[in-house]
């Protein structure tokens, strides 16, 4: 196959990339509405077990990523993002024939390690062709368009389990990315010339971690991504089972998370819009501080029992968007501050960033998720402590450096 050498225009770029992330999202969101099938099928005598589908995925795809960018600054980004949408497939298929949780589990685990390849290699692609506030500017881009995908994710997941079941879930993955990876091989140029290309050897490998996590600022911005993915994660884990079992709104459960993914959208507008002109710390520092009061109101409400039924779950669906919309507004900061003044190791940082802040992120939300006794106070208590230690340690950032170009 010959390999394209002409540029993408920058709204096809941001379209690839955001495909790209969007394994992610596609893998974890449409799942949703599967957990009580599968808790059923697989482990009737500990429902809450089946939340593990998603930890395990996120678990392999933390995993996957401390060799993905390595690999891809050895190899080049194609090869290696191409390697693992094959990984990614032949999960998904042993996936579909797992007859038991266990099964299910380590299949979701490699599963996410073939994920991993997206994910880290998009991050790469995309700071070898862009940088500081510009680089931002394009991520928020990005994360705009890949916030479709969890809006429309459940409901997908759920169109499919009602007409092929549960298992039918993994043919849909398989089909995604044999789409989007022919897309990347048509149209995406190498972006990592031979020249630059670095050894894959452990001192060269050390050499190049030491450099990465000796640098201060990466140091904190991974413990704040940390942070911030435990808290998504933990809602994504107990979501499905606040809005079925503590609110009965299961049914309608795919058109509430679409709804509150469109709305959260917004956040990557606002981002794109703003963080040329005013940075991309004091963005995510202002995003924090506003996430620490809404989830202290959030946890006051339901330690009180101030309001009605309703009421709660009204003030569950916007303290709900408001972690998303956070999301929005300082994931794709977080990693331009990561990779900004590591362009000569993008392939080692992004892994090291995104491999260190997901394996810790799934040591918080697991716990988050399985806590669930049939509230979201659990939850509320977790999200609150994680803002508030996110927003101390931006604190300790106090100059974005190079990053106003």
């Amino acid at each position: 196959m010959k390999i394209p050498r002409t540029p993408l225009k920058k709204t096809e770029f941001v379209g690839l990339m955001a495909m790209s992330f969007a394994t992610i999202a596609f893998s974890i969101d449409s799942m949703l509405p599967a957990l009580p099938e599968i808790g059923a099928a697989l482990t009737p005598e500990a429902l809450n077990r089946a939340q593990l589908v998603l930890t395990s995925f996120v678990l392999g795809m933390g995993l996957g990523t401390f060799v993905t960018g390595p690999l891809s600054d050895t190899f080049g980004r194609r090869r290696v993002l191409l390697a693992g949408f094959v990984i990614y497939m032949v999960a998904a298929v042993l996936a579909m024939m797992a007859g038991s949780l266990e099964m299910l589990l380590a299949a979701r685990l490699l599963q996410g390690i073939g994920a991993a390849g997206p994910r880290v290699v998009a991050l790469a692609v995309i700071r070898d062709q862009y940088s500081g506030r510009q680089m931002a500017q394009l991520m928020s881009f990005v994360f705009m368009v890949f916030t479709l995908v969890p809006a429309i994710a459940p409901s997908m997941g759920a169109l499919i389990i009602a007409l092929v079941g549960w298992r039918g879930l993994f043919g849909a993955f398989v089909i995604f990315a044999v789409l989007n990876g022919t897309w990347f091989a048509l149209r995406q140029p190498e972006t990592l010339p031979p020249k630059a290309r670095r050894e894959f050897r452990a001192t060269v490998l050390l050499a190049g971690f030491k450099e990465v996590i000796s640098n201060r600022t990466v140091r904190i911005t991974i413990m704040v991504q940390t942070l911030i993915l435990g808290m998504l994660f933990g809602m994504l884990s107990s979501t499905q089972q606040v809005f079925d079992i503590t609110f009965d709104q299961g049914a309608n459960f795919p058109l509430w998370f679409g709804g509150i993914a469109l709305v959260s959208g917004l956040a990557s507008v606002v981002n794109a819009t703003l963080v040329v002109r005013l940075g991309m710390r004091l963005l995510i520092r202002v995003t924090l501080f506003v996430q620490v009061i809404f989830s202290g109101t959030f946890v006051i409400l339901m330690l009180t029992q101030a309001l009605p039924d309703l009421g709660n779950f009204m003030i569950f669906l916007v303290w709900m968007t408001s972690i998303f919309f956070m999301v929005g507004m300082t994931l794709g900061n977080l990693n331009a501050i990561t990779l900004e003044p590591m362009g000569h190791l993008a392939g080692m940082a992004a892994s090291v960033a995104s491999s260190i802040s997901t394996v810790l992120a799934v040591a918080i939300a697991a716990p988050m998720g399985l806590a669930f006794n049939g509230t979201p106070l659990p939850l509320s208590i977790g999200v609150f402590c994680c803002a508030v230690l996110a927003l101390a340690l931006m604190h300790l950032i106090r100059h974005e450096s190079t990053l106003t170009s």
